[in-house]
């Protein structure tokens, strides 16, 4: 017995110590636990807490008194820019009404480093499509301009595609707090991170259903389920959210909870994107910065935390006015309203800011936009950090190009059948890029006809033969040498090239077998520009076009003068910027600053230039071009419209495989190229295809129209020059003169000496001694 009754005894000693050391080992494993699960808490919220997607911006727009605009692509701006038309005066920002002499609008409030505006009405008068007066409506004061926000183009999504406006806790206003914590949690600022009551509720219903049915959760619950855990619905995963929420507690003030609770909540779909916080949604449903929202509107944004997609307005404005009324009730019954305030809160109506999904725009410049970026930023940076980018583009420019492309090629196909493929990737195509000349902005890129069906961007990617549009760059090279009434032979000739017979054509088969430097860029010969060319020396031809940073490696055949080698639209177009811009080649620009989540500037692009030909020289070249439009190849502009000073060449290359234009005033410059990705011809030049196009682009565009041209600079003068022998007239006796534009410090071509300058009693005397000496 007394050994049965040891072993027993021992048994049971074994027992509790075995237990002892197992709760002990458990209350380790614990401790352990909750303190790892507060590091990585502490972790999380020491670091970045949210990927915010980086915002592409357009341009500014400045409207001005006396400026001539385009009515209809103002109205789409300022759709694009979420203005919602109003029957009635606009009384809150965001709205507009349009009239047929005026537009009023309540102007969004925007503020960035570099651009900040005031949520104010204003009025803008017209007179046609002239803009006649500007006048802030509230206090009647007229201004000479305004300047309407940039548009946000795009965003920059990680993996999660949540789109979210961070604000601080003083950001909230009162109204607003006190509506989520009676739609959500009323007595958040007493408990301790949970409510014992709402958790056995929750557990006795739960155990009935024999899963988890109702939460029962606080808001400190809320958040450590949304920022912490997956959504999955387990007993396990409760009493994780329950320890989080004790540490969230601990560790956090109540504010600081209640911030990082409102700036993660979840708040609907835009489209296949997720709108996350309060200050998206504010943005979202009502147009609106928070600090601006109404009591009526707060109600309605906390009533959709619980079930944002089945209480959204724009799903079902009665549930959501009846979910938003519920709110306000508790907030009355709560005494954070008074009977007055919850009444008139009720009577106001439900009024959303309207419905538009994510539309990523000008998608051709976006990927150029991204490649430069990925240069400065990676992916990552770029999906988490918040950036805004500031771009250069104009989206009335980038609208009137697409626009015009896509009704230049159909226009072509209607009348020329035999353009029309049924394939949708062999389908004409065209590229249109618009340029600032003087600074390099890009204002429009459309890369090709359609980007769903083709991402393939012709502007910067496609390598075409520049054809006849590389003649000018020929005729400046020769500027210092050959004078504009310089003769050229323009016959029918054999070149040599290597051993190899050459022998080139004009587009017309009749033109005059002599021609002046003028008139041979003017109509664009091809046999007289070749004879300049290899009079000026091939090899000078090639260093003047290396200095433009042409990507060809470009090499001393006769063909250089006729562009047969391969650039891009974007090279031709920086080019072509130099003659508007004085001679100053400009650097194609897309980005004008970034700025990070703090709205502190981060990255500013500067206007660089380098100059390559002189004022003087740039000047006769614009001259010549005006040429082009005036009496040459180009003067069907005329009838599409276009009648104020403008410089462009036409060029078409061999088998009419490409067809370009080039156009340009003072204040802009758009290339425009059509032909198709093969190589197949077109069956009609640069004139009767891509000129149409330009011209298109250009009278949408009445802002960017100019009357005034170059003012000629320094360095260049007008001379009577002889018409027979090019050279300076000497007088009266010349039958036929002209007066040309020539080069100060060029070398003199002399004086004529076909047509002396003599008098008749001069002439008798000088007969007289001949025959009589």
């Amino acid at each position: 017995m007394k050994k049965k009754s040891f072993f027993r005894r021992l048994i049971t000693l074994l027992f509790f110590v075995g237990a002892g050391l197992a709760f002990l080992i458990s209350i380790g494993a614990t401790v352990k636990y909750v303190s790892s699960l507060a590091t990585d808490i502490e972790s999380r919220f020491a670091g970045r807490r949210w990927n915010i997607p980086s915002r592409v911006y357009s341009d500014t727009t400045l409207v001005y008194v006396g400026q001539t605009i385009n009515r209809s692509l103002l109205e789409q701006k300022l759709d694009r820019l979420g203005y919602r038309r109003m029957a009635s005066p606009p009384s809150r920002q965001g709205e507009m009404r349009v009239a047929p002499d005026r537009l009023e609008i309540y102007l969004h409030e925007f503020k960035s480093p570099t651009f900040r505006q005031e949520s104010i009405p204003v009025e803008i008068r017209f007179d046609g499509n002239r803009v006649h007066r500007i006048s802030l409506a509230n206090a009647g004061e007229n201004v000479s301009l305004i300047e309407l926000e940039p548009e946000e183009l795009m965003l920059y999504f990680g993996p999660d595609r949540e789109q979210r406006l961070i604000l601080s806790s003083r950001e909230l206003p009162p109204h607003l707090i006190n509506a989520v914590l009676a739609a959500e949690d009323h007595r958040f600022y007493k408990h301790h991170g949970f409510e014992i009551k709402s958790i056995l509720r929750a557990f006795f219903a739960n155990l009935q259903k024999g899963a988890i049915a109702q939460g029962g959760s606080t808001i400190t619950q809320q958040l450590a389920k949304n920022y912490f855990l997956t959504p999955e619905r387990t007993f396990k995963r409760k009493l994780k959210e329950l320890l989080i929420s004790l540490i969230l507690e601990y560790r956090y003030s109540k504010d600081e909870i209640l911030e990082i609770y409102l700036n993660e909540i979840y708040y609907g779909q835009k489209g296949s994107v997720s709108i996350n916080g309060i200050g998206e949604a504010a943005q979202f449903y009502f147009d609106k910065r928070v600090e601006n929202l109404s009591l009526a509107e707060a109600a309605t944004l906390a009533g959709l935390i619980k079930a944002p997609n089945h209480y959204s307005p724009y799903l079902d404005l009665e549930r959501c006015l009846a979910r938003r009324n519920w709110v306000l009730q508790v907030m009355n019954k709560r005494g954070w309203l008074s009977e007055t305030e919850y009444l008139d809160a009720v009577a106001q109506p439900l009024t959303p800011a309207g419905y538009s999904g994510y539309r990523r725009q000008a998608p051709y410049f976006m990927d150029y936009l991204t490649h430069q970026l990925t240069q400065l930023y990676t992916h990552d940076t770029l999906s988490s950090e918040g950036l805004s980018i500031f771009t250069t583009l104009d989206t009335q420019v980038q609208m009137a190009a697409e626009q015009a492309l896509r009704r230049g090629l159909e226009r072509l196909e209607s009348i020329m059948p035999a353009l029309v493929k049924q394939e949708p990737k062999e389908r004409l195509q065209g590229a249109i890029v618009v340029m600032r000349p003087k600074t390099g902005y890009m204002l429009a890129m459309v890369g090709g006809r359609d980007y769903g069906t083709s991402q393939f961007n012709r502007v910067t990617h496609a390598r075409r033969q520049p054809g006849s549009l590389f003649k000018p760059f020929v005729y400046l090279t020769g500027l210092q040498k050959f004078p504009l009434a310089k003769k050229l032979s323009n016959a029918p000739q054999t070149f040599d090239v290597e051993g190899t017979p050459w022998r080139p054509k004009n587009f017309n088969a009749d033109a005059e077998p002599v021609v002046t430097v003028r008139e041979a860029l003017t109509h664009s010969y091809n046999i007289a520009t070749v004879n300049l060319a290899l009079a000026i020396g091939l090899d000078e031809v090639v260093k003047k076009a290396g200095s433009f940073h042409f990507s060809a490696n470009l090499r001393p055949y006769p063909s250089i003068a006729l562009g047969a080698f391969e650039l891009t639209p974007l090279e031709l177009a920086r080019a072509y910027c130099a003659f508007a811009a004085d001679g100053v080649l400009p650097y194609p620009l897309s980005i004008k600053d970034v700025t990070n989540e703090n709205s502190q500037v981060i990255e500013s692009r500067h206007l660089k230039v380098e100059r390559l030909t002189s004022p003087a020289e740039a000047y006769i070249m614009n001259d010549l071009l005006r040429g082009v439009v005036i009496s040459g190849t180009a003067t069907s502009l005329k009838n599409w419209g276009v009648d104020w000073p403008v410089g462009g060449k036409t060029g078409t290359t061999n088998d009419y495989r490409d067809a370009w234009f080039v156009g340009y005033t003072p204040n802009i410059l758009a290339l425009i190229w059509v032909g198709f990705d093969n190589g197949t011809s077109l069956g009609t030049t640069g004139a009767g295809a891509a000129l149409p196009i330009w011209a298109d682009l250009i009278t949408s565009l009445p802002q960017y129209e100019s009357q005034e041209w170059f003012v000629m600079p320094p360095g260049v003068q007008q001379t009577l020059v002889c018409q027979e022998s090019g050279r300076v007239a000497t007088g009266k006796c010349c039958p036929r003169t002209m007066t040309e534009l020539v080069l100060e410090n060029a070398p003199a071509s002399g004086a004529c000496e076909r047509h002396p300058c003599t008098s008749r009693l001069e002439r008798f005397w000088k007969e007289l001694k001949r025959i009589a000496p």
